[in-house]
């Protein structure tokens, strides 16, 4: 496996009976093997059963099942606490993992392979209505009077962090200051409609009509074209690295283990790529070598080109580069802090309450 660097009625007697049988030969097949209980964000689950789907034909996910459970990242990672089972968890942002070391849950070295504990990236873009009819061309033009955008709820949702904090990268990694940023993540939240608990359901909010604007995922647009729900979507010039977990528990079922390789192999990160996030790349960040996971750019259906599904960014800001990382350090209490345990009341945070949308 190489590993990249970075699942009439019967009336008669007899018929019971049969049925009876059926039933207790397809318990003893589900019952052999071992389960991995997998606990993730929302955006990733369709990657994660196409993932599965090709583990279990492995030697080492041979009979394997998988129970699931998927919502936003901090709700979920705070369920993992309070008790939910798991043995893999592939969550939003690293802070949500951290947050089970500190209970003991998953071991402190967790991130320190190559990939930094990363298994999936994509980037933050946004989404607009067919025809683009408010000519949204990049971060600036969501503050303009009478656009009003759809995101999640940073209080819930790793998914809304990564999008607030490429809103703040815009100004403060193009000459902008502190000052300045957070003015522009006042005036962003000021025009923003819908604040849902994830980033799937921002997707199905903008979907279902609401808004001119979705901050999101990149795959989250090209998923929903591979279901035959599109929508059109701009790349800024400035947008983030969105760098997504996953991490084993350390009182895991021992397969979870060989799971996290495959996430991690080539076959893993193709099916990934398939579903729309950028595989990874330690050499590059972001940058799509489709080539070393077998895909060609054709295979990425619902991108918008054929030829370039994930285009290179022009000015590409990412956590390790920009913001002190790896890890969210200083920046997930500046911005998002919620003024618990003496913790300070984040510039995010602020600026929602000031906008009047519930902040949590």
């Amino acid at each position: 496996m190489t590993r990249l660097t970075h699942p009439r009625l019967l009336t008669t007697a007899v018929g019971l009976t049969l049925a009876a049988l059926l039933a207790s030969c397809a318990s003893d097949a589900s019952d052999s093997g071992e389960t991995i209980n997998l606990v993730g964000f929302a955006v990733p689950e369709a990657a994660n059963k196409a993932i599965a789907a090709k583990f279990t034909k492995t030697d080492e996910g041979e009979g394997t099942r998988f129970k699931t459970s998927y919502g936003p990242s901090g709700d979920q990672s705070r369920a993992v606490v309070d008790g939910l089972k798991a043995d893999y968890v592939h969550l939003s942002v690293g802070t949500d993992v951290d947050r089970l070391v500190d209970e003991g849950l998953v071991d402190e070295t967790w991130d320190d392979g190559a990939n930094q504990g990363i298994v999936s990236t994509s980037v933050v873009v946004l989404g607009v209505r067919e025809g683009n009819p408010k000519n949204i061309q990049g971060w600036d033009d969501l503050t303009k009077p009478g656009v009003e955008i759809v995101t999640a709820n940073p209080a819930s949702s790793g998914a809304a962090r990564w999008n607030a904090l490429a809103a703040w990268g815009h100004i403060t990694e193009n000459g902008g200051s502190e000052q300045e940023a957070t003015q522009f993540i006042d005036d962003v939240f000021a025009n923003v409609v819908s604040l849902t608990n994830s980033g799937r359901d921002a997707t199905q909010s903008f979907l279902s009509g609401t808004g001119d604007v979705l901050l999101a995922y990149e795959n989250e647009a090209i998923l929903a074209a591979q279901n035959g729900e599109g929508f059109e979507y701009v790349i800024p010039e400035t947008t983030l690295l969105i760098e997504n977990p996953g991490a084993v528990l350390k009182e895991a079922s021992p397969v979870a283990s060989d799971w996290l390789d495959f996430v991690l192999s080539t076959e893993g990160q193709k099916q990934f790529a398939l579903k729309g996030f950028r595989p990874l790349n330690t050499a590059q960040p972001g940058v799509a070598d489709l080539d070393a996971v077998g895909v060609k750019p054709a295979d990425i259906k619902g991108a918008p080109s054929a030829d370039d599904p994930f285009p290179a960014v022009k000015n590409l800001i990412t956590l390790e580069k920009n913001f002190g990382g790896p890890g969210w350090g200083e920046v997930k209490d500046k911005l998002f802090g919620d003024g618990k345990d003496g913790k300070p009341v984040g510039i995010v945070t602020k600026s929602i309450s000031k906008s009047g949308k519930a902040a949590g």
